[in-house]
């Protein structure tokens, strides 16, 4: 009884340094390329991709993948989900994990470490609906996506997604 009892004190004090702060670590957030590939033959150019404008500092009115945070205690799975809802009003796409990124200064608010999924659509673009901290919400032709310095702390995204299609 004793050794169980010392073992629960010893995972509440190592729970409380890590939710207290001891731990100097990054902070995890999730970014989702979604793409829309035309089928073949369709006018209007062979892919697009779904950015969002930011709506919020740091970056305000610049465009970004939509993401975001994941919450304490979430999935990062079902972040990507959420954040693409909440950002996009998109529900339900298939996504599969594609990148991580991790460059210590991408983000003026700390350290992130960003894991990036993909989602690739055949057919329409699906209508987009911002919401959340997006002001905006648009489909860009793959060969007119912002390059680096107008997308918000993110690597240059054309060598990216050239890689997926």
């Amino acid at each position: 009884m004793a050794i169980q009892a010392a073992a629960e004190i010893l995972q509440q004090t190592r729970t409380a340094r890590i939710q207290g702060g001891a731990f100097h670590n990054p902070a995890l957030t999730v970014d989702g390329v979604v793409l829309v590939r035309r089928a073949e033959g369709t006018p209007g150019g062979p892919c697009s991709v779904l950015l969002i404008e930011r709506g919020r500092d740091p970056f305000r009115g610049k465009f970004a993948l939509p993401g975001g945070f994941v919450d304490y205690g979430e999935d990062i799975e079902r972040a990507i989900h959420r954040e693409i809802a909440e950002e996009t009003g998109l529900t339900g796409l298939p996504f599969r994990q594609f990148h991580t990124f991790g460059r210590p200064d991408r983000d003026p608010r700390g350290h992130t470490v960003s894991v990036v999924y993909v989602a690739v659509l055949i057919g329409e673009q699906p209508v987009v609906t911002a919401g959340d901290d997006a002001a905006g919400a648009a489909w860009f032709p793959a060969p007119r996506i912002p390059a680096v310095g107008q997308v918000s702390g993110r690597a240059d995204l054309r060598p990216a997604c050239s890689r997926i299609w």
